[in-house]
């Protein structure tokens, strides 16, 4: 019989219960002893958690409940997940809780051994991110569970430029965290078109009785990035924005979500971008302030003149 067939049948004559010892799997499969040994330990190494009890009535065993476990997963794609699970956390994950529960299970199917080594590579694995606000854990639960079942729920909405929230009816499509921020997708009934949400703008959410679709080939991460960030090669009227200064900050804006996307070419001390004119007069000087002297603006002139008003507006205002 092949090794494969034979670890797996060693694997369901554990899985019946009881215990076994070596010999009694040798002579059962009709193989060395010795042989069993290796494909106990392959078993292990894989991530099946195989208990091995000493002693005159000892044995080999599987932990409990193990027939229960839904697959096996080897300790490399174990840590992966548990190190995917930190991320999810960090970033405001709404099933937290059921997060939790599952981490819990990974390790519970494992034995003692590997499930010191778990938490050995978990222990110091840390992501620091921007605590969200946790009042948008609920509103994200509901989105989740529409998103699902496709039903349109109603929403009081909060633009930042309206004091009052605003009645909204949204079929939504998805949700998306960026920059910290979490975001739903999907066509909104009083606008009559596709759009996006800020999640911690959502007042208050409730279900609806009424039933979406979602387009077929729609994307709503390639909806929301292109909104974001919007295809503008071949254009016309884009103004080239040349930026020299030391190493470390060019590095910095070349990484900017915004700038490096415009980004067209990078040398040792030069990086240069092709913009809109309008973000060049409005965002970027904001962009740029915060580096100091520690870059020099090139070209356009007309930017350098806007960073000088701007930063005058600035000393007047502490000035005050």
């Amino acid at each position: 019989m092949p090794k494969n067939d034979n670890m797996l049948a060693i694997l369901w004559m554990l899985n019946a219960g009881g215990k076994m010892t070596a010999k009694q799997i040798s002579e059962k499969l009709e193989i060395n002893i010795r042989t069993v040994y290796r494909y106990i330990d392959a078993l292990c190494a894989s991530g099946v958690p195989i208990i091995a009890d000493p002693g005159h009535h000892g044995g080999y065993r599987l932990l409990n409940q193990f027939i229960r476990s839904p697959l096996v997963f080897n300790m490399e794609e174990k840590k992966a997940l548990l190190h995917a699970a930190v991320f999810a956390k960090e970033a405001g994950y709404p099933l937290s809780e059921a997060l939790e529960q599952a981490a819990s299970k990974l390790k519970m199917y494992s034995n003692q051994e590997q499930e010191s080594s778990l938490n050995r590579h978990i222990a110091d694995f840390e992501v620091i991110n921007r605590k969200g606000d946790p009042s948008v854990q609920p509103i994200l639960l509901e989105l989740e569970r529409a998103i699902a079942q496709k039903y349109a729920v109603e929403l009081l909405y909060h633009t930042g430029r309206e004091e009052r929230p605003k009645a909204r009816v949204l079929d939504p499509y998805g949700m998306i965290n960026w920059n910290n921020k979490w975001y739903t997708v999907g066509f909104c009934h009083l606008r009559e078109e596709i759009r996006s949400f800020r999640v911690e703008r959502i007042v208050q959410l409730k279900q609806t009785s009424i039933r979406f679709k979602r387009p077929e080939v729609f994307s709503a991460r390639e909806f929301f990035m292109q909104r974001l960030l919007p295809d503008i090669s071949g254009k016309d009227g884009l103004i080239s924005l040349i930026i020299e200064g030391r190493s470390e900050a060019l590095d910095d804006l070349c990484h900017h979500w915004f700038l490096g996307h415009h980004l067209q070419e990078r040398t040792a001390k030069q990086a240069i971008f092709l913009l809109e004119e309008v973000p060049i007069h409005t965002h970027i000087p904001y962009m740029l302030l915060p580096f100091g002297k520690s870059i020099q603006v090139v070209e356009p002139r007309s930017l350098k003149e806007r960073l000088v008003v701007v930063a005058s507006e600035l000393i007047e205002h502490y000035r005050l």
